[in-house]
């Protein structure tokens, strides 16, 4: 009997040696890695506080943000050469769909995202094209027609040209047609499903063209957002199409002169997407990140940081008071004004930008 008791226990005592030594090993061992390509600045920041830093913290994961700064060039050499130096990438959304369109990216399957926190399928709860064949967006952000409430008080669209009933100057930016041209189309009564279909074809192009040209003698131009902040605070403009982030941003800078106001009817909205380089050896653990990344909470918190919107619309539960600002966000959110939000196809611009282009230059020349 005491012969088996110390068999036992010595089988025991050399359990726990074993024990003591994996756990060792596997306490120092390094931890896998997984880098995220995405923005530095206050985006990256809300991005490394609502993403990063938490997946770390739950997977075990050392999770390294990389700085990225749009285009597709660099990773269709990395795609090329099979060196990867990016694990995920946060696109804005012009690129994503371009990489996807060049077979740069893997596939995403929507049944493989989780529901949100309301039981709604990933399908159903994130806005439409948020999730693409090789894309699913964290954030959305928009154009928006913001003003200042002293000087106007549009009600819809459609007031933007209506320089009759709500006098003022108009400011767009003169780089390019987009935006403004749906805009305009969607103002002179064109449904959101046709739109495009419109915009393709010689006579609508003219007839979007037209609709600006009314505002010839009343428009402005800006160059960066920024300037168009200020124009409407200084009184340059009574109006501006212009990022809903610009807006924020005005609204809280230091030097702020008074709040300016949007109008969300007909927002012109884009996205922030991830996505996952073709081939890459780290496609299952990028996949387990998209998946965290993009469960409501998060995209909720996110947005709690930065005024872009949740892509799914069970995240908007989920946004707080701004942790540094201590102010609303959900007043600043696409997501949070939906009701007439206009979809802008990047796949299109893709398509047919080049030849928009010299009908807008020839527009917006001086």
């Amino acid at each position: 009997m005491m012969k088996t008791w110390r068999v036992v226990a010595a089988s025991a005592a050399g359990f726990v040696v074993l024990a003591s030594v994996f756990g060792y090993l596997f306490m120092t061992r390094p931890k896998p890695e997984l880098r995220v390509a995405t923005w530095p600045g206050s985006y990256g920041h809300a991005q490394a506080s609502a993403q990063l830093v938490p997946f770390g913290n739950a997977s075990g994961t050392n999770v390294l943000l990389a700085i990225y700064d749009g285009g597709t060039s660099d990773l269709a050499r990395q795609v090329a050469s099979k060196q990867y130096k990016w694990d995920v990438i946060d696109f804005e959304y012009p690129d994503v769909v371009s990489a996807c369109a060049q077979g740069l990216l893997e596939p995403i399957n929507a049944d493989d995202l989780p529901a949100g926190a309301n039981g709604r399928p990933a399908r159903l709860d994130f806005v439409p094209g948020a999730i693409g064949p090789c894309w699913v967006a964290s954030v959305v952000y928009s154009q928006v027609i913001a003003y200042t409430p002293t000087v106007a008080q549009p009600q819809k669209a459609a007031d933007f040209f209506d320089v009759a009933h709500f006098p003022g100057k108009r400011a767009l930016s003169a780089t390019s047609g987009k935006y403004a041209l749906e805009l305009a189309l969607l103002a002179d009564g064109v449904a959101p499903k046709d739109v495009y279909p419109t915009l393709a074809t010689p006579s609508g192009l003219k007839r979007a063209i037209a609709k600006l040209q009314s505002l010839k003698g009343d428009l402005v131009w800006y160059k960066g957002a920024a300037d168009a902040a200020a124009m409407l605070s200084d009184g340059r403009a009574a109006m501006a199409l212009m990022p809903n982030w610009a807006v924020f941003d005005a609204d809280n800078s230091p030097d702020a002169h008074g709040k300016l106001a949007i109008l969300w009817d007909r927002q012109l909205y884009e996205m922030e997407a991830f996505g996952i380089p073709k081939g890459s050896p780290k496609t299952k653990a990028a996949n387990d990140f998209l998946r965290f990344a993009t469960r409501s909470e998060n995209l909720g918190r996110m947005a709690s940081w930065i005024p872009y919107g949740p892509a799914r619309r069970s995240g908007l539960a989920f946004v707080v008071t701004n942790p540094d600002l201590k102010i609303a966000m959900q007043p600043y959110l696409p997501t949070a004004h939906m009701d007439t939000a206009f979809a802008v196809d990047a796949g299109w611009w893709r398509s047919h930008g080049s030849e928009v282009a010299a009908a807008w230059q020839g527009f917006a020349a001086p």
